[in-house]
């Protein structure tokens, strides 16, 4: 066998190996971006009672208003997911802020991330629009921003003022648990959950009192005690991902 011919297999050899390496780095790279860096006292968390739920939409346009989005798009679905004794029964459906987030997983420039207390961010400037998020929330949380929003939001000034700027075009947007208004909040001395202005905006907009909003690392909090007194479910907890919005489902009537 020739020199030239060993110079050859061990070149592609080497490539392969190199390669390889290459795509290991990449997998703990997206792993350690699953995680959150550093740690908190809070780990925040929503409890939604379909019993209450009326499908209004009101936490929708909240949300929209609070957070300036697209009239197209939706951060914060209902929809119709049945019905128990004759009554229809709706199932809202915003981030669910993993434990142990897919998006965050896939995202090939960090531009998903866990914070210490739960939420997951999106860094708009980083993200490449790829849409790799998009497609591994088994959730159906995330909606692609196909154009720039520059227009009136109709939601504002009825249900609300933007409190935080508008996303590029060409990126997926999702709810953030109106991390600004928590953050805003906690620099105040307020308490998310408990005092309105430091709440999420569909939390604080129900008008029924449907959603629950508090500190699941407190077993005094309002989401704690909620769960600690009924039956509740979080949506796909076969896949591992550990939710951080529950639900206490509609039941019939005794």
């Amino acid at each position: 066998m020739s020199e030239d011919t060993i110079g050859r297999r061990g070149f592609l050899k080497a490539a392969a190996t190199g390669a390889l390496a290459i795509a290991g780095l990449k997998v703990v790279r997206a792993a350690r971006a699953s995680e959150p860096e550093g740690s908190s006292p809070n780990s925040w968390g929503m409890v939604i009672d379909q019993r209450l739920c009326t499908g209004c939409g009101q936490c929708t346009l909240a949300c929209r208003a609070h957070n300036d989005v697209n009239p197209e798009i939706s951060w914060n679905r209902v929809i119709v997911a049945g019905e128990v004794d004759g009554k229809t029964v709706y199932l809202p459906r915003p981030c669910m802020h993993c434990e142990k987030p897919p998006c965050a997983e896939v995202c090939p420039v960090g531009a998903t991330y866990h914070r210490p207390d739960g939420i997951i961010m999106m860094d708009y400037d980083k993200c490449i629009g790829c849409r790799y998020c998009e497609v591994a929330c088994p959730y159906g949380a995330r909606a692609f921003n196909w154009e720039a929003f520059t227009g009136p939001n109709p939601a504002v000034p009825e249900w609300g003022q933007p409190e935080v700027a508008r996303r590029p075009r060409g990126v997926p947007e999702k709810c953030s648990f109106c991390y600004q208004r928590i953050d805003r909040g906690l620099g105040l001395g307020l308490h998310p959950g408990i005092d309105p202005e430091a709440t999420p905006a569909c939390v604080v907009a129900c008008p029924v009192g449907a959603r629950l909003f508090g500190n699941l690392n407190d077993p005094d909090s309002n989401v704690s005690q909620a769960l600690a007194g009924s039956p509740h479910y979080r949506l796909r907890e076969d896949l591992g991902t550990g939710p951080r919005v529950y639900y206490l489902p509609a039941r019939k009537e005794a």
